[in-house]
């Protein structure tokens, strides 16, 4: 960070004038900045501290902690320095008794110290980064800010040992230096606006300057408006003067010095004037202050004599009065922020009387429904008991109704809008529960309309719950848009369309919303807010028309009743409006006043927002009889496998043990860009850095052990030598215990914190110094693994760590069952009755009091993130070769280079690179050379670059090292050029494997090289009609120029080396060519065809939706999908419609899985509701003769339903029984039941967070348990070939018999870091790499999506339209195939508000509802409204500025997260077409998950929505293929 250079005159700093230190004059204008020490300490060096008893480090658990300054100093030190600067942290600044004080005190008093000291400059080396904790030193000799030219003031202090910079306050201690450092941002601010270095203007007035800062600050919380703030700038007037007048010997010759700008002269003025009536006024009140407007009346009378009142020096009881006299000051406005405005509905909520409001509702109803609801306490966390209410989990409740403990419908009225202590009335609700997509009511129309949507509550397909007691409401509005929410003690709903019953007890509710806007427009319209009483609005309201949306009567005492009675609902409106004015107008005043008239009861507010989760639900369809719906929650079908794992685990687990248990984090490295909202986005989280676990090296280190005093001795002659020449034994006898190479030891190491270590024994051997010896393999405990406690308590889990010891160290033999289980679902009850058995046998050795029995059938290996069958051809075999030290070794090379003697070549990360072969060289090194390094933000790929495509000439070693190194090997390259190299049309026209041959040169370090590549020409290319990307070929026909920017075929003298390739000569190589006869070919294409399927996988896809997943898969050619279940009619038809080979089961999984096992006979072993054995066997003939049977699926993948997942359904700790309703368990009983060669699950990000993680480990737990080798990553859609960000967990899991998939490498550039997974010890693990830094091709745009399609209207709905144009880049003319008609270019209408705001939109990036003009528009029914929704300025705050609402895609970025339902107020607002004034279409959204033109959807626009929105990008599934296939072959 830059800082304030140069000197500081004395009234600029904070020294302390009794101290009297001067400051060298000498310093170097262009040296680091700091408070006193800077220059006195040329000729300091740090000498060596003798640490006495008492200051000796004291390890705690977070820091070290000294007591001396200078041994702190010393312990933070990098390197030797002549001036000790260091960062202080988690800092409090006290006086000798250890009482904070305000940072200002250290002018006139001795304040001491007690912090985090950090060396100066930040390290990624986490060790060096830890700090040293000081407490008491100092005390502070002076102090300073910088920061000027970034606009982030850095407050440093200096000590007699050391200059210190303040970066962040204990949090005890915020608010006494929050003070300070409001003035020093002042400061800043003020320079800013006066620097022309910064862009400032030294002539503004002091108006102008005021009002520009106070826009600058209104972003902080210690500040209650913009009023505020300009009285604090002019009460620090004189302060922020000094201050500034001191950087002037650092100002550029030709700027304005600060001590002579009009304006910084004028403000010191108003403030010595704001500062001496204060002083009056405190001496003539008894010590109260003025309010705001008295001292601004007062100031008239000053004298402005000029700057001759100022005193030319403070002396320390002064200085000190000064400063008491701010401090005062300060507290007094943070006890007015936290006041409000509204001191009346802040303590109190005045009750609304029922018999008052009973005229305006209807005759008493009571609450009836059809559908089984769901107890809200199922749906979310009950065990928790205590939370804040902002913590809450947030959903939408459609088709609802309010009701009391008697199920009579009730007014939403009768409940407070704020939480309120000992509430004498209790109301409930039902509906059905989504995901909060934002919507809202638009009163411009009917109470059945939503503002965004057309479809009703039938439609939604969310939850039906009912719900606990609600406990507050609140509304959010506009002038045409009213967002209401509800609260209990389980979660916020914003409430959605009422049910048809309830609506007439919504409508007064509506109506009185309607009421409070007209009235705050009424005041909006008046000159002077304040001339409007109550009195004269109501007058005003009495002569609305009757067609006016709030007219109530013409009588103005029937309207004055209306509004008294409904007071609080406008009282909330007039609270939450932005306008300080009219929030304390004179009418909501003489509201207020005639409420509290009427004697209504008062209820006292709660102070804090905290919710005690400890009331059972008293809802009365608790007690009601469950009725059946289609829809209802069935419980899962299982095997008793997977019934048996997961139902220990709950049995087994309270939420207090869950809480320590390995947490499975999504972790994401600190990036600039827009989340995807399918999760709680507003909120940024900050992840504190992860300590690396210590872990034994696994090279020849050794370990020490506690001692023993056995003796040991060989048992047998030796065997052979080791490599080292030590002798190998295969037994040897410790303490009269046998002890054999492949056996099991527990070893007891000093180091170790908690349990003894186990190691399986490699080889055994005597040293040549006699020592004996063996090399170990660690064996984890399953709890040390990912699995954490949902581990089998038994199960070892081999690694590839490994140490060598001394025999004596081995504490004792440990028995474990190596174990290698038959597989096969023919095996599943012979493997089934040995477990029961072996858990028995345990069992009994427990109650006998014998060691423990361990077994171990699976290789753990966190680096890779997956569990792997045991290598047992390598396991314990005593020749003195070990596995895991290979594996380390074949690492280390390839870190190294290795050059030939002929240097026509080198080896590089184990890849090997010869002359006149193409590599990818890392954009970075271009980047740099050109000064384009490019930034990303919001989510855009802009300035993100693809790897630099270059040709191998030449490699030059320097002649020093013996050994060649990558950052000083070079390599001379020729590059070649990108399409996107030379303009964004011409990457947008261009094959994105098209290169350009050039002259241009560069010798680049090897460390810069990526991979290899080839570029051929182009009638090589392989035949692929497939979208995704996956080889690293491209061609070249053009020569580029880059001087001159010109393109030219390449010229006959370039004899341009091409990369060899092996000649491929199939029948649709030699048709694309012209040989081959007529008819011949085809014939024998066919049969290729049939022969292929035939070798691919029989796949079974479960919640196969409308089939990405599988259509990806397939188009790999691994698989072929053969059978399907969907739930969902409409998405289980547009399967068949793809995939009309396939058996589809529109049906609920858990009864197919019921019917396959009855079929087969094992109905036994099948747990079941009754309900899915019934609907099972009345499934017709042709469906029991499709069902799929084991034996017959080699391949079953699908996604289970994501709602709880994805952070709508949040429950944490859940009971077994809430659980056993979980699709996974039905998905995981599939595998169980089955047992298929390869199994793969896709899901959101969230699941392995989800619940705690206990869902994702029990997955996987399950999936080894069964036998299984597991795989687990996150990867994004973007990276492989789609315009969209979309984020999704995948687990793989392969038989024994089988090698386990690797994850497809990412091919495109798209704006995301490493998704890594937090494992157990704090371990991570990502996947894939980021592409964000560099990538094999560019990302692929919207405009390379969508750029083709005809341009239709909002509300289209013609599903067949002719293209109109040629396909122009590569993408488009993947995405067509061979379709001559374009399908399901449909897009939602919206109504006319919306119409009009999205023409208002503009059309460039990043424009959202914030690009708005703010004005009014008529609607075609005469109603003039707001263009900006009120509600979305009004709580812009509370979520995250709404960002992306009523936005537009970006041409040269990607889309959003595809969702189920686009809408410009919904969970992803930005759904508006860059040029055309609608919403995107469904063929539009189809192509952004890379569904090719030909795919089919079916039901209506919600329905095809719906489909693409749950969908599984295909090209994704595609890349996934692919590495299945190459394990499939292996």
């Amino acid at each position: 960070m830059k800082k304030n250079e140069g000197k500081l005159k004395p009234a600029a700093t904070g020294q302390k004038e009794k101290r009297n230190v001067s400051q060298s004059s000498e310093q170097p204008v262009g040296s680091r900045k700091m408070p006193k020490r800077a220059a006195e300490c040329t000729d300091f060096k740090e000498t060596s501290v003798h640490i006495s008893e008492k200051s000796v480090p004291m390890e705690t658990k977070r820091d070290q902690l000294v007591y001396e300054e200078d041994v702190a100093v010393q312990l933070t030190s990098r390197q030797l320095e002549d001036c000790p600067n260091r960062r202080l942290t988690d800092f409090i600044f006290h006086d000798s008794d250890g009482q904070p004080q305000p940072f200002e005190f250290s002018e006139v008093d001795d304040l001491l110290i007690s912090g985090l000291i950090l060396p100066l400059e930040e390290s990624s080396d986490k060790q060096k980064q830890k700090g040293v904790r000081c407490e008491g030193f100092g005390p502070i000799e002076s102090w300073s800010i910088s920061g000027y030219e970034d606009g982030s003031p850095v407050i440093s202090l200096s000590t007699d040992v050391a200059d210190y910079d303040c970066i962040k306050p204990a949090n005890s201690y915020k608010k006494f230096y929050d003070h300070f450092f409001e003035k020093a941002r002042a400061c800043v601010e003020v320079y800013r606006k006066l620097s022309k270095s910064s862009g400032g203007n030294p002539d503004l007035s002091l108006d102008k300057l005021l009002a520009s800062v106070v826009r600058s600050m209104s972003a902080s919380k210690c500040f209650s408006s913009g009023g505020s703030i300009k009285d604090f700038i002019i009460l620090q007037g004189e302060f922020i003067h000094n201050q500034l007048i001191g950087l002037d010997e650092t100002s550029n010759q030709n700027d304005q010095t600060f001590s002579e700008l009009p304006v910084l002269l004028a403000l010191r003025y108003e403030g010595y004037k704001r500062r001496e009536f204060m002083k009056a006024k405190a001496a003539s009140s008894g010590g109260s202050y003025m309010s705001d407007m008295e001292i601004r009346d007062a100031e008239n009378e000053v004298d402005e004599s000029g700057s001759s009142i100022y005193a030319s020096e403070e002396n320390d009881d002064v200085k000190l009065a000064r400063l008491l006299q701010e401090e005062e000051y300060w507290k007094s406005t943070k006890q007015k922020k936290s006041q409000g405005s509204a001191p009346l509905s802040n303590k109190y909520y005045i009750k609304i009387n029922e018999d008052e409001i009973a005229n305006d509702y209807p005759l008493p109803a009571y609450y009836k429904t059809s559908n089984q609801e769901t107890d809200e306490f199922f749906v979310f966390d009950s065990d928790i008991y205590m939370c804040d209410t902002d913590e809450l989990p947030r959903s939408m409740l459609h088709n609802w109704s309010l009701y009391n403990s008697d199920s009579r419908l009730i007014s939403l009225e009768l409940l407070p809008m704020k939480p309120c202590a000992d509430i004498d009335v209790t109301i409930f609700g039902s509906g059905v529960m989504t995901a909060d997509d934002g919507s809202g009511f638009c009163l411009d129309t009917d109470l059945g309309h939503s503002s965004s949507s057309d479809q009703g509550p039938q439609d939604v397909g969310g939850i039906p719950i009912y719900l606990s007691a609600i406990k507050e409401w609140m509304i959010e509005f506009g002038s045409s848009m009213v967002f209401i929410s509800i609260r209990t003690d389980m979660a916020w709903y914003r409430l959605g369309k009422p049910s048809k019953q309830y609506t007439p007890w919504y409508e007064p509710v509506l109506k009185t919303a309607r009421l409070g806007i007209s009235i705050i427009t009424l005041l909006k319209e008046q000159s002077r807010v304040a001339r409007l009483s109550f009195a004269e609005a109501i007058k005003r309201v009495s002569e609305f028309e009757k067609d006016h949306p709030a007219y109530i009567s013409s009588n103005p005492a029937d309207v004055e009743r209306y509004v008294i009675v409904h007071g609080q609902i406008i009282l909330q409106q007039f609270a939450e409006f932005p306008d300080g004015n009219i929030k304390r107008s004179a009418f909501v005043t003489g509201l207020a006043k005639k409420m509290e008239e009427r004697h209504h009861t008062k209820w006292v507010v709660k102070k804090k927002k905290v919710v005690h989760k400890s009331e059972p639900n008293l809802n009365p369809r608790v007690a009601m009889a469950p009725v059946m719906s289609k829809k209802k929650v069935m419980q899962a079908t299982t095997t008793r496998m997977i019934n048996r794992i997961w139902g220990e685990y709950y049995s087994n687990y309270s939420p207090e043990d869950a809480k320590d248990g390995a947490s499975c984090i999504v972790k994401e490295e600190e990036v600039e860009e827009q989340e995807e909202n399918e999760e709680d986005d507003a909120e940024e989280e900050e992840l504190s850095a992860l300590e690396k676990t210590q872990r034994p090296s696994s090279l020849p280190g050794r370990s020490k052990l506690h001692s023993t005093s056995k003796e040991i001795r060989w048992d047998g002659e030796f065997v052979g030598k080791t490599s080292s020449g030590d002798t190998l034994y295969k037994q040897a006898i410790i303490g009269g215990d046998k002890v054999t190479v492949g056996g099991v030891v527990l070893v007891e190491v000093d180091e170790s914190d908690e349990l003894p270590v186990i190691y399986l024994i490699e080889c055994m051997f005597e040293s040549f110094n006699g020592r004996k010896m063996f090399h170990g393999r660690m064996m984890q405990r399953g709890s040390q693994t990912l699995l954490g406690n949902t581990a089998n308590a038994r199960e070892l889990f081999l690694t590839n760590e490994c140490l060598e010891f001394e025999l004596q160290g081995i504490k004792q033999m440990v028995v474990v069952d190596i174990r290698r289980m038959p597989w096969g679902h023919q095996h599943r009850k012979e493997n089934a009755n040995f477990d029961k058995i072996d858990r028995a046998n345990s069992e009994e050795r427990k109650r006998k009091g014998l060691p423990s029995d361990y077994y171990c059938k699976s290789l753990y290996w966190p680096e890779r993130g997956a569990f792997f069958s045991l290598p047992f051809d390598t396991m314990g075999i005593g020749t003195g070769f070990c596995h895991s030290c290979k594996i380390k070794e074949s690492q280390k090379e390839k870190d190294s280079i290795k050059v030939n003697s002929c240097k026509t070549s080198f080896v590089y990360k184990g890849t090997e690179y010869s002359i006149d072969e193409f590599v990818y060289v890392s954009p970075q090194y271009f980047a740099v050379d050109r000064m384009e390094i490019g930034t990303f933000k919001a989510g855009r790929n802009v300035g993100l670059k693809a790897y630099v495509v270059c040709q191998m000439m030449g490699i030059i070693v320097p002649k020093a090292p013996k050994i060649a190194e990558a950052k000083s090997t070079l390599v001379k390259l020729r590059r070649f050029f990108r399409p996107e190299d030379i303009s964004a049309e011409k990457a947008y026209t261009s094959d994105i494997r098209e290169v350009f041959y050039s002259e241009e040169t560069h010798f680049v370090p090897v460390e810069m090289i990526e991979g290899k590549c080839e570029v051929i020409q182009k009638h090589d290319l392989p035949s692929c009609d497939v979208l995704a990307t996956f080889e690293h070929i491209f061609f070249c026909e053009h020569l580029f120029e880059p001087s001159k920017g010109s393109l030219k075929q390449l010229p006959v003298h370039i004899k341009m080396r091409y990369s060899a390739r092996k000649a491929v000569d199939d029948a649709a190589t030699r048709k694309r060519k012209g040989k081959g006869k007529v008819g011949e070919d085809d014939l024998k294409v066919e049969r290729q065809k049939t022969a292929f399927q035939e070798n691919c996988l029989a796949t079974l896809d479960i919640f196969a939706g409308c089939g990405g997943l599988s259509e990806g898969l397939q188009q790999s050619g691994v698989s072929v999908t053969k059978w399907a279940i969907e739930y969902e009619e409409p998405a289980g038809d547009a399967f068949k419609l793809n995939h009309p080979e396939s058996s589809m089961f529109i049906n609920n999984c858990n009864v197919i899985l019921r019917a396959v096992m009855e079929k087969c006979g094992d109905a036994d072993d099948c747990l079941s509701t009754s309900e899915a054995a019934e609907l099972a066997t009345s499934l017709g003939e042709k469906d029991i003769n499709n069902l799929p049977l084991p034996g017959q699926v080699d391949f079953i993948n699908g996604g289970p339903p994501c709602q709880g997942f994805s952070g709508m359904n949040r429950f944490n700790q859940s009971t077994w029984s809430k659980v056993q309703c979980e699709m996974i368990l039905a998905f995981l009983s599939f595998a169980d039941y089955f047992r298929p060669r390869f199994f793969l699950l896709e899901n959101v990000r969230n699941f392995v967070s989800f619940n705690k993680g206990q869902t994702f480990r029990l997955t996987v737990a399950s999936l080894l348990e069964m036998g299984y080798q597991v795989r687990f990553g996150i990867l994004e859609a973007g990276a492989y070939g789609v315009s969209q960000s979309r984020k999704r967990v995948f687990i793989w899991a392969a038989s024994p018999e089988e090698t386990l998939p690797e994850w497809p490498e990412p091919m495109h550039v798209f704006a995301v870091p490493e998704l890594k997974i937090t494992l157990s010890k704090n371990m991570q693990y990502a996947a894939v790499r980021s592409t964000a830094t560099g990538a094999p091709f560019r990302a692929i745009t919207v405009r390379d999506t969508i750029g083709d399609l005809p341009a239709v209207t909002n509300g289209a709905s013609k599903t067949g339209l002719e293209y109109q144009n040629g396909p122009v880049s590569w993408f488009q003319k993947k995405i067509r195939g061979n379709m001559m008609v374009l399908t399901d270019h449909i897009s939602k209408e919206m109504n006319e508000l919306n119409l009009i705001r999205c023409q208002k939109i503009p059309k460039q990036p990043g424009a959202d509802w914030r690009s708005l003009p703010d004005e009014k528009v008529a609607l075609s029914t005469g109603q003039v409204v707001d263009l900006i929704p009120w509600c979305l300025p009004n709580t812009a705050k509370r979520h995250n500025q709404w960002k992306g609402l009523f936005g537009r895609l970006d041409w040269e970025g990607n889309f959003p997260t595809s969702i189920t339902d686009p809408q410009p107020m919904g969970k992803v607002g930005m759904c508006f077409h860059p040029d055309q004034d609608r919403l995107v279409s469904v063929r539009e959204c189809a192509r952004s998950q890379g569904f090719p033109d030909s795919y089919k959807f079916s039901g209506n626009i919600q329905h095809k929505h719906r489909q693409i929105g749950n969908a599984v990008p295909p090209p994704l599934a595609f890349a996934l293929g692919r590495k299945l296939k190459e394990a499939v072959g292996k």
